[in-house]
């Protein structure tokens, strides 16, 4: 089910009426309550792959609960290696079976043995890269004796599950969120209104932002050698603000819906597209993936201690690991790569922990080193997704070439707009929009959204008339639905 389908706009209701109305004096209700509907938001996609995360869930419940009872270390490292081989065996399987397939029979055709290939026809279930890691903190957490494990199996199974976040995330630690099953949840008005304010900026950083970007980024990828270099440097800068707008609007709904139910979700974004330097933006961009890696491979892998060497090895097999979580293909891995060696400098200086707090509020514009640092990050970045977003390493070297090349080709070719029905009314109006996602972003870069409102605002009228906006345009600006895009992740 998608946050911006029909179908969640019915059933987001429905539960909220049920757990606010019809099972608030029974906290286990609620919780049971949660698991269904989380179960039936992720069934609603593919009802067969609901046993694969029931599984996954109850072996560490279990694990946990063993990991309690002995102290006995080999036994507990023995549960420990069982929870992560059950969920990285999942993953792997149907994740990167494939991969694995095609890069042996390329290995063994280059040594002159030609071996027939029969890919394996695996769907990858939705949000599976998500719960795996979610599931793993909790046994590595309770292994670590960070966490006592919890013998409430519906608690830990609503957890694993709850449906704001099960897709696409914020990966929750258990430490975070399952503590938060155990409470008593009473509604809050002031947090079921913030959180919706959350979700409508998501939605139109999703719908209005994310999607009709796709347009012009998709134009551009799918005609890399007859567009010019200037529109393959500008589909470089629409990707990147279309996965941020896309990723960043995922998450301001699930943390907004998750509220509306008495959650609170740590923050997942915190404007990287404003962040002065690659440290900063890495701090800023899916933070809760980004801790994770830090906590459970980088810091246990030796993370910055020793020499140059041994941090810069660390680094890059981090970065590496990150590229491949995204996906099944060498371009993911390249992209890590890349990060990583942009990375590596400021951290072997010394100065990546430089910029830990957002750009003076008090100031209305940046001064002209901070929007220099912003535009060369950003650049940076945006380099690095044309082997996020090209199909093959093929297509991100043809795309890097044409860069350099197609110098000659007119700046706005005329036939592949009118193929794909794009008016120059529509990017006028795109442009308007983008101004009111920069600017609203730019001046709650202190907040944890970009529509945040105080309860008591001076000028009701206008916080209004600002909600109507954006709920007309969300409503009535045509397009295709896109899924999201963290979702093949």
């Amino acid at each position: 089910m998608l946050f911006n389908s029909i179908d969640f706009a019915i059933f987001l209701p429905i539960v909220f009426v049920l757990y606010w109305f019809i099972t608030s004096r029974n906290l286990k209700l609620q919780n049971l309550l949660l698991l269904v509907s989380s179960y039936i938001f992720y069934g609603w996609w593919d009802w067969r792959f609901l046993s694969v995360i029931v599984f996954s869930s109850f072996v560490d419940y279990l694990i946990g609960i063993k990991l309690q009872e002995t102290e006995n270390q080999k036994k507990r490292q023995r549960l420990l290696w069982t929870s992560i081989i059950v969920n990285v065996g999942f993953l792997g399987f149907f994740k990167y079976s494939n991969f694995f397939i095609d890069n042996f029979v390329t290995a063994f055709s280059l040594l002159g043995q030609d071996i027939s290939q029969d890919n394996l026809n695996i769907i990858l279930p939705v949000g599976i890269s998500f719960y795996t890691f979610q599931t793993m903190s909790y046994t590595i957490d309770v292994y670590r004796k960070q966490l006592e494990p919890t013998k409430d199996i519906v608690a830990f199974f609503t957890y694993v599950a709850f449906f704001p976040q099960l897709v696409a995330g914020p990966i929750e630690r258990a430490r975070n969120l399952l503590p938060q099953f155990y409470l008593k949840r009473k509604f809050n008005y002031a947090n079921a209104t913030n959180g919706l304010r959350q979700m409508l900026w998501g939605l139109f950083k999703k719908i209005v932002i994310a999607d009709n970007l796709s347009n012009y980024v998709e134009l551009i990828y799918d005609n890399t050698s007859d567009v010019s270099s200037f529109n393959l440097i500008l589909g470089l800068i629409l990707f990147s603000i279309q996965i941020y707008a896309d990723f960043s609007g995922y998450s301001d709904i699930a943390i907004g819906t998750a509220r509306l139910f008495g959650f609170e979700f740590k923050i997942n974004f915190r404007y990287p597209l404003f962040a002065r330097s690659i440290g900063e933006r890495w701090r800023n961009w899916h933070i809760s993936l980004s801790t994770w890696f830090r906590d459970y491979i980088y810091i246990p892998m030796g993370g910055s201690r020793g020499d140059k060497w041994t941090k810069f090895k660390n680094l890059m097999i981090l970065f590496t690991i990150s590229g491949f979580w995204h996906g099944a293909n060498w371009t993911f891995i390249l992209w890590g790569v890349f990060n990583g060696l942009f990375f590596a400098p400021s951290m072997l200086l010394g100065n990546n922990r430089k910029y830990l707090e957002p750009i003076d509020t008090n100031k209305i514009f940046p001064s002209l080193k901070e929007a220099y640092l912003i535009l060369q990050t950003f650049l940076l970045i945006a380099f690095t997704y044309i082997f996020f977003r090209a199909k093959n390493i093929t297509h991100s070297y043809e795309y890097f070439l044409g860069i350099l090349n197609n110098y000659n080709i007119p700046l706005y070719p005329s036939r592949l707009l009118n193929v794909y029905r794009i008016r120059s009314y529509d990017i006028a109006l795109m442009m308007i929009f983008l101004i009111i996602m920069f600017s609203f972003e730019w001046f709650n870069r202190d907040k944890n959204h970009g529509l945040y409102f105080k309860e008591n605002h001076k000028y009701p009228i206008l916080r209004w008339s600002i909600y109507l906006f954006l709920i007309v345009i969300i409503t009535l600006w045509p397009g295709k639905t896109e899924n999201f895009i963290y979702f093949q992740f």
